[in-house]
């Protein structure tokens, strides 16, 4: 690894299961002290954590549900008072709720939107004060922002084309501070949210690679959007996707 992270601080939502432990096991890797919130499970939480600080890292579980906007913005400020500082930022935390738009549960809806879109602009709004410039934040989107690809998934599909529309604005307003703002695009992972063998098969000839992607794969694209050589790159959406689009 390359430390290329040394002395920096990050904090990832949605960070104690798939992806997102991922991209917490990788920022520690490069050096960064690492923050990152959980909703229901405690018990991978305190794992990652452990592996982390066996391994000479540094990590912190906060307990916080993304649909709380008090909660998220607790969690910046807990994030900074005990690692001493903010410089990275990745909006991970996200759910997938399938319906067909005649029987959509409306409160599904609302929750839908408040985990995926509203927290993702709570926790940068409340981030903002402590980041100086070279500042990051990334935000987890998906390829259905592009192509939804099956039935059942436009709710979850308008959430993600959400985040990419944010992100572009959003780059507009904080280049002047020079901090950085992208989005990235997963498409079909090996994760527990994608746990589906039947789904996987049906996606996989549809990959231009012939496989599904993995979590550190995902995460490897975080890592450099938080690192310095990504400093000219802001306001994209970034697919990674094995060829799922092309």
């Amino acid at each position: 690894m390359s430390h290329q992270l040394a002395g920096k601080v990050a904090l990832v939502t949605g960070g104690s299961r798939g992806i997102g432990a991922a991209i917490v096991n990788r920022l520690t890797h490069e050096g960064a002290a690492v923050a990152f919130t959980y909703v229901t499970s405690a018990g991978k939480a305190r794992s990652v954590v452990e592996r982390i600080v066996s391994q000479g890292g540094k990590a912190l579980a906060i307990e916080a549900d993304s649909a709380d906007p008090d909660a998220v913005k607790q969690a910046i400020a807990r994030t900074v008072s005990e690692l001493g500082r903010l410089d990275i930022l990745v909006n991970n935390a996200g759910i997938l709720i399938r319906g067909m738009v005649d029987e959509y549960d409306l409160a599904d809806f609302d929750r839908m939107l408040a985990v995926n879109v509203r927290a993702v602009f709570v926790a940068i709004q409340a981030a903002l004060p402590h980041l100086g410039p070279g500042g990051r934040l990334i935000t987890t989107g998906s390829v259905v922002a592009d192509r939804s690809g099956f039935p059942g998934a436009s709710v979850y599909s308008m959430t993600k084309g959400a985040v990419a529309a944010m992100t572009r604005g959003l780059a507009r307003d904080l280049g002047p501070r020079n901090i950085t703002v992208n989005a990235i695009q997963p498409g079909p992972t090996d994760t527990d949210m994608n746990d589906d063998e039947a789904m996987r098969a049906m996606l996989r000839p549809l990959m231009a690679l012939g496989r599904t992607g993995t979590d550190t794969e995902i995460a490897s694209l975080v890592a450099y959007l938080a690192g310095p050589e990504s400093s000219f790159l802001t306001g994209a959406a970034l697919t990674i996707d094995g060829g799922y689009l092309a």
